[in-house]
C-alpha cells in the first residue's frame, strides 16, 4: 500500500555495486529503512545529494508490515537548502546534529507527529538563519528533550543526574547559561563563550547518555569543536 510522508535523511549505507539502503524518520511511521537502486550509476533517476543527512524530503512509500526494509515511489526535496550544505558552520553543526539524530531517534518506530514537526520546523528554520545561529545545536538538543519524554526541570536537575555518572561540574556563569538554553526557543539570541560552548554541550551529551541506551560516542565532535572555536 503506498503512503504519502513527510522524511528527514538520517544517513545512507552502500548496497551492492549501485544501491543504497536510506534510513529515514518519517512523520508517520517513525525510523524506517529504503532501498533505492541504481542511484549511484550515472544516469540514476535520483541523484545522492538528494539522500544526504538531514535532508527534507516529501514522500510517497510502500509500507509492508512485515518488512524491515521498503521503497519509496515519490521523492522531492521540500524545502530544498540554501545554506546548510555550504556554509562551513552550518555544515559542521548539521553533521553533528544528523549523527546525534541517528543515535538518538533508533527505535522511534511510532508515529509522533510533534516531535516530527519540531525537528523538520527547527532544521528549516536553520537553513534561514541568517544570523546567531552558532549555539543552534544547544538550543536544539535542550529543547528536544521535552518530546523525547524526559524534560528536565531546569538547569539543577540535569546537573544532579550527570554528576551522578561524570565528574564534570558547571561554573555559576556556565549555570546560569544552561538555564537560559532550558527557558528559551530557538529564536533566543544565546551569548557564550567559546568555552562555554563546549562545556554546555558536553553536560547535554551526557543527560542524553543517561536517558537513552542507544546513544553512543559522537565521531563528528572533535571537528565540530574545532570549527566552532
Amino acid at each position: 500500500m503506498l503512503h504519502k510522508t513527510k522524511g528527514i535523511v538520517l544517513g545512507h549505507i552502500k548496497y551492492g555495486e549501485s544501491s543504497l539502503i536510506i534510513q529515514v524518520y518519517t512523520e508517520k511511521f517513525g525510523i524506517q529503512s529504503y532501498i533505492e537502486n541504481g542511484v549511484r550509476k550515472a544516469k540514476a533517476k535520483h541523484k545522492m545529494a538528494i539522500f544526504q543527512p538531514l535532508t527534507l524530503l516529501d514522500l510517497v512509500v510502500y509500507k509492508k508490515n512485515n518488512s524491515s526494509i521498503n521503497r519509496m515511489s515519490e521523492i522531492k526535496v521540500n524545502p530544498p537548502y540554501g545554506s546548510i550544505p555550504y556554509e562551513i558552520i552550518k555544515s559542521s553543526i548539521g553533521i553533528f546534529l544528523a549523527e546525534f539524530l541517528n543515535h538518538i531517534l533508533r527505535g522511534e518506530e511510532d508515529e509522533n507527529p510533534l516531535m516530527f514537526g519540531f525537528i523538520h520546523d527547527s532544521l528549516a528554520y536553520f537553513d534561514q538563519a541568517r544570523e546567531n545561529y552558532i549555539n543552534f545545536h544547544l538550543q536544539f538538543l535542550a529543547q528536544l528533550t521535552s518530546y523525547l519524554g524526559f524534560k528536565p526541570s531546569g538547569a539543577v536537575e540535569i546537573m544532579d543526574e550527570v554528576g551522578q555518572y561524570h565528574q564534570i561540574k558547571l561554573r555559576p556563569d556556565e549555570l546560569v547559561k544552561l538555564e537560559e538554553l532550558l527557558s528559551n526557543d530557538l529564536m533566543y539570541h544565546l551569548k557564550i563563550t567559546g568555552e562555554q560552548r563546549q562545556q554546555l554541550l558536553k553536560v547535554l551529551i551526557h543527560f542524553y547518555q543517561i536517558h537513552s541506551h542507544s546513544f553512543k560516542e559522537i565521531r563528528s565532535l572533535r571537528i565540530l569543536h574545532e570549527v566552532l572555536s
